[in-house]
């Protein structure tokens, strides 16, 4: 096998078709390696605590945790940290000697299983379990549109661990399926129903992590957020965890410390017991691939509590800190496991000696619109469909991205028609939630649910207007949807939709690099996925 790169697990993989030199997000060979081993050796795990199980043996909360753990620092833009990744390997290698000991019967185990290298052969074995590993195009694509459909229930899995939520089966799914991902056995159509029965879990996973949030937080209110900036020094987070951020606010209270977040973190400001704190000062800046010449600006520090980072430049890299799967080497990192006390006081210190951010824009913009306060508004919002003020709402959820093609969004959102509703959820909606798009009856044509992790909203939602137009279908509902996907975690969203039963789906800007042609056939035939193409031929065809 070909020591090669090669990776194709988002939206803007190399030529439409993967990554073979560096990769677009900004990873190198060596980096792309130690994560292709990462995933096998995480694999070779979840075959040893799916056969435990199979004995009636317990699996550890804390092994668990390892696997989504594993899988989250995989997602793209996660941890560019060679050395972390490494170290990860050594711990899940270890973790899984030391429960083979347990098992009965080790016969017929995968070989990721049963290998244990040291860390010399490391780069060795990566070359040999990359994902070109898998000959056969459309077991390959269907192995890696399971693995990352479980890289994004992962993810939500890991925000919900943080909250000191946790689900068995979740979990115990999840390793079941990376499992199945070495069985050579599995025929196409047996990993098609596994990629449905990822989009079971997928729900299961989101609603885990709306309950883990909502009981923490509370239920997301109508909000007006703040887009300027104040005169004291500051601290941005990004990323997604809630946790991370709430755990700053309580040791920044009363230093004289401002909080912003920045991106997937703007919807934090909706949660009542998030936006009491009055040091959480606002939202900077837009999508995540603005940061470099927005972090510049800022001045402070900044906190990348997730996946979402881009390379940073020289002039601020000593103003970046991660936490959590996050890393990048020469950021200095902060240290803590789901229901720890993490310490922010070096970061906090270090915002003490910076000047305020500069300022990017000025005003306001509304969100909160998650499930709860949609079903508060749900009289209103039936009144306004039977009367035909609005027509149809079009779901616009997911991740935004560096692609000029991504533009398009911004021109569909500009062109609707007035008696359209967008529903959103994700950086997809920095595509146009500062457009003057206007209400209807009060109601905003932006409904803004909130981080990509919240599209369990959207999907209660819909079901929520199904059963109060007493529809058989929920695809007789005045919904169209039009997805704008990046990585990994809007596989998983798209899975949950599917095995929902949403069809017609339109996805963009490009169709994943990882559909082999007869599986984005079965997609097509079977569920409708579709692309994008003109604007307005597009409005047409979705809206009318």
């Amino acid at each position: 096998m070909d020591a090669a790169m090669f990776c194709y697990q988002c939206q803007e993989t190399a030529k439409g078709s993967g990554c073979t030199i560096s990769g677009v997000c900004g990873k190198n060979p060596e980096v792309a390696a130690m994560q292709d081993l990462l995933v096998y050796v995480t694999k070779g795990l979840s075959s040893v605590t799916t056969r435990l199980r199979e004995e009636s043996k317990p699996v550890s909360t804390d092994i668990n945790h390892l696997v989504t753990f594993n899988l989250f620092v995989t997602i793209t833009n996660a941890n560019f940290d060679n050395d972390s990744i490494i170290a990860s390997i050594t711990q899940t290698l270890n973790a899984k000697e030391e429960l083979l000991k347990q098992l009965d019967d080790t016969s017929n185990l995968p070989a990721a299983a049963l290998w244990n290298g040291p860390e010399e052969q490391y780069a060795q074995r990566a070359s040999l379990v990359g994902v070109l590993s898998t000959k056969d195009e459309d077991i390959r694509s269907l192995r890696e549109l399971i693995t990352y459909g479980l890289k994004g229930l992962a993810a939500y899995s890991k925000h919900a661990n943080a909250l000191l939520k946790d689900d068995e089966k979740v979990d115990e799914f999840i390793q079941r399926a990376l499992a199945a991902t070495l069985d050579d056995s599995l025929s196409v159509d047996d990993l098609v129903a596994l990629t449905l029965e990822t989009g079971k879990y997928g729900v299961d996973g989101m609603a885990l992590l709306d309950a883990a949030n909502t009981n923490t937080y509370g239920n997301p209110e109508i909000t007006e957020v703040n887009i300027g900036v104040g005169d004291k020094p500051g601290i941005l987070v990004s990323g997604h965890d809630l946790r991370d951020l709430e755990m700053l606010l309580q040791q920044t209270e009363g230093t004289g410390i401002d909080v912003y977040t920045h991106s997937e973190m703007l919807p934090a400001h909706y949660y009542p017991k998030l936006k009491k704190y009055e040091h959480l000062k606002g939202n900077y800046g837009n999508a995540w691939w603005k940061q470099k010449e927005e972090f510049e600006a800022f001045h402070g520090p900044i906190l990348m509590t997730t996946n979402c980072i881009v390379p940073p430049s020289a002039s601020y890299i000593e103003r970046m800190w991660t936490t959590g799967a996050a890393g990048y080497p020469g950021c200095r990192h902060i240290a803590g496991k789901p229901g720890d006390d993490k310490d922010f006081s070096a970061i906090i210190e270090q915002a003490k000696g910076c000047k305020a951010p500069a300022a990017l824009e000025e005003g306001s913009i509304v969100g909160g619109f998650a499930h709860e306060q949609v079903f508060a508004l749900a009289d209103k919002v039936v009144d306004a469909v039977k009367s035909g003020a609005i027509r149809k709402f079009v779901v616009m959820g997911g991740c935004d991205g560096r692609a000029k093609s991504r533009n398009y969004y911004t021109e569909f959102a500009r062109k609707l028609p007035q008696d359209v509703v967008i529903l959103t959820a994700g950086c997809a909606k920095y595509k146009y939630n500062k457009l003057p798009l206007g209400d209807i009856g009060g109601i905003p044509r932006v409904l803004d649910a909130g981080q990509c992790n919240d599209s369990y909203s959207l999907a209660l939602i819909a079901l929520k207007l199904q059963e109060v137009f007493g529809l058989d279908d929920i695809n007789e509902l005045p919904i169209a949807f039009n997805i704008a996907w990046y990585e990994q975690k809007a596989v998983i969203v798209l899975l949950a939709l599917l095995y929902l039963g949403v069809k017609n789906i339109h996805l963009g800007p490009t169709l994943p690099a990882f559909l082999s042609p007869n599986v984005a056939k079965v997609l097509v035939e079977n569920f409708g996925i579709g692309g994008i193409g003109d604007v307005d031929e597009d409005i047409e065809l979705m809206v009318g």
